[in-house]
């Protein structure tokens, strides 16, 4: 769809910035689309056949393009970050998707949905455990991740799940391939306290933030909102332990709730 919007656009003579003016839009907006690190809604579809006149070809390719794996709040972030080149990530109730195994990632679709057919629980599961093929890479895209110590200590789905879950995070790290720092409860008040932040980056496209919270989600590509949450981000690495210190952490942790499950 980015590629065909890019083609349609040139054809027309038009630039990212004058089709966005068609639009309402920024230009940076359209450079998304066309990247494909922004999803096609049917609104912007359909005004982009009346600006292109390309009659109904957006439109019609839109719905296809909208069927999603993911919950329709986080559908348009999971494509964004799948092409993202860097991705900073601060985590303050769970372990990040990426960094989820299967068990940990069960235990919090579960209660996420405690009455649903255990055959929908396993189609999210698949779905988180996919994304984090991302990870598969050796070195792209770069992952930085501060995870709160509440997320660490809250035990979901039992102690041998956190155990597991704890290793599987420092594999990651000593094979370098993600960085993580815990900001730990010690740090007491910090700039991210009101939620979850996920800063992407990508080669061909402006930068994105990301905001969720309960069953929702927003992306945001303003240039000022995403500096501001990037130097949000800044402060909180500047508060968190080291990666050196947090590996330690995470790594103890591991071992007590191992011992906790087997005494």
């Amino acid at each position: 769809m980015g590629a065909e919007l890019r083609h349609a656009r040139e054809k027309a003579g038009l630039s990212q910035d004058e089709l966005g003016q068609r639009l309402f839009v920024s230009g940076s907006f359209i450079g998304q689309l066309e990247a494909g690190t922004r999803r096609m809604q049917q609104e912007y579809a359909r005004m982009l056949d009346e600006a292109l006149g390309t009659e109904d070809f957006f439109l019609r390719n839109c719905g296809a393009a909208a069927r999603s794996k993911y919950p329709e709040h986080f559908a348009e972030a999971a494509e964004a970050e799948a092409a993202a080149t860097e991705i900073r990530e601060y985590a303050p109730l769970l372990v990040p998707g990426l960094l989820q195994t299967p068990a940990y990632a069960r235990a919090v679709c579960r209660a996420y949905q405690p009455t649903a057919p255990d055959e929908v629980i396993e189609e999210l599961v698949t779905a988180r455990i996919e994304r984090a093929r991302l990870l598969d890479d050796p070195t792209d895209p770069l992952l930085y991740t501060v995870v709160d110590e509440a997320a660490l200590r809250r035990v979901t789905g039992g102690p041998e799940v956190m155990a597991e879950a704890l290793r599987h995070i420092v594999g990651l790290v000593r094979r370098n391939r993600v960085i993580v720092q815990v900001l730990p409860f010690e740090a007491g008040a910090h700039a991210a306290m009101e939620g979850a932040l996920k800063l992407m980056d990508f080669e061909d496209a402006p930068p994105l933030v990301y905001f969720e919270g309960i069953g929702t989600g927003r992306i945001d590509d303003e240039p000022t909102t995403v500096k501001c949450q990037r130097h949000t981000y800044e402060l909180l690495t500047a508060c968190a332990l080291s990666p050196e210190n947090s590996l330690a952490l995470i790594e103890a942790m591991a071992d007590d709730y191992a011992h906790e499950e087997h005494p």
